[in-house]
C-alpha cells in the first residue's frame, strides 16, 4: 500500500525510528499507526537483543537541572562510538534519561540486577507482612507479594520505569528503540541524583 509522508512524519515522531523503518511498518501494518508502532517496538526489542553482546567504551555524561537548581541528575550512557556520542540525537536522549531520574518516582537502580538482595528480601518480608494482616491463605499472599514485588522494580528500577515523554513505553522500550535507530549498542551505566536538603 502507499504510505503518505504524513503518516511517515507522525510515526517517526512518536518512536524517533528513521524514515525507511517507519515507511515499512506502515505498509505492513496497512497504515495503522499503533500497529506501526507495535512493529517498530518488536524489531527494536529484536535489534537490541542482537547487539547486546557488543562493548560500549564510548559515550557521555547526561545532565539535568531542575526546579530553580534544587534538583540535579548526572547520568551516564554508553554506545560503542564516539561519532554516535557526539550526535544531537543520542545527547538528547541522554537529557531525557537525566530528567527521568530527576522525576518521581525517584529511580535507585538502574537493572533489577541491581537491586541488593536483602534489600528485596526486606521488602518482601514487609508485603507478606502486610497480607497476613488481612487473613488470607498462603498461597494468595505469595501471589500478592510477587504483584507488590513487581511494582516496586517498576519506581525503583530505571530500565523498568515509565517514560515521562510516553506512558506507551518503559525506559528499557526506549532503549530497544534508540538502539536499533543507531545502530549501536547502548547501555546506561550509573546515575546519581543530588536534591537540596535531602540527607545522604
Amino acid at each position: 500500500m502507499a504510505v503518505e509522508a504524513t503518516q511517515v512524519k507522525e510515526l517517526r515522531e512518536k518512536t524517533g525510528a528513521g524514515i525507511m523503518d517507519c515507511k515499512k511498518a506502515l505498509s505492513q501494518s496497512g497504515g495503522d499507526l499503533q500497529k506501526a508502532i507495535d512493529f517498530l517496538r518488536q524489531k527494536g526489542l529484536s535489534v537490541a537483543a542482537q547487539k547486546g553482546g557488543r562493548s560500549t567504551d564510548e559515550g557521555i555524561v547526561g545532565s539535568y537541572v531542575h526546579m530553580g537548581g534544587k534538583i540535579g541528575v548526572l547520568i551516564e550512557v554508553n554506545c560503542e562510538t564516539d561519532f554516535v556520542a557526539k550526535t544531537p540525537e543520542f545527547q538528547a536522549f541522554g537529557k531525557d534519561l537525566a530528567m527521568q531520574v530527576a522525576a518521581p518516582p525517584v529511580a535507585l537502580f538502574v537493572t533489577r540486577e541491581d537491586v541488593p538482595k536483602e534489600l528485596l528480601d526486606k521488602e518482601r518480608e514487609i508485603y507478606a507482612h502486610q497480607a497476613r494482616e488481612t487473613k488470607k491463605p498462603e498461597k494468595v499472599i505469595e501471589k500478592i507479594v510477587a504483584g507488590k514485588i513487581e511494582r516496586y522494580y517498576q519506581e525503583v528500577c530505571l530500565l523498568d520505569q515509565t517514560f515521562i515523554k510516553d506512558e506507551a513505553l518503559t525506559i528499557k522500550d526506549l532503549l530497544a528503540q534508540k538502539i536499533s535507530a543507531f545502530g549501536e549498542n547502548i547501555t546506561i551505566k550509573r546515575f546519581v541524583r543530588f536534591q537540596v536538603g535531602e540527607k545522604t
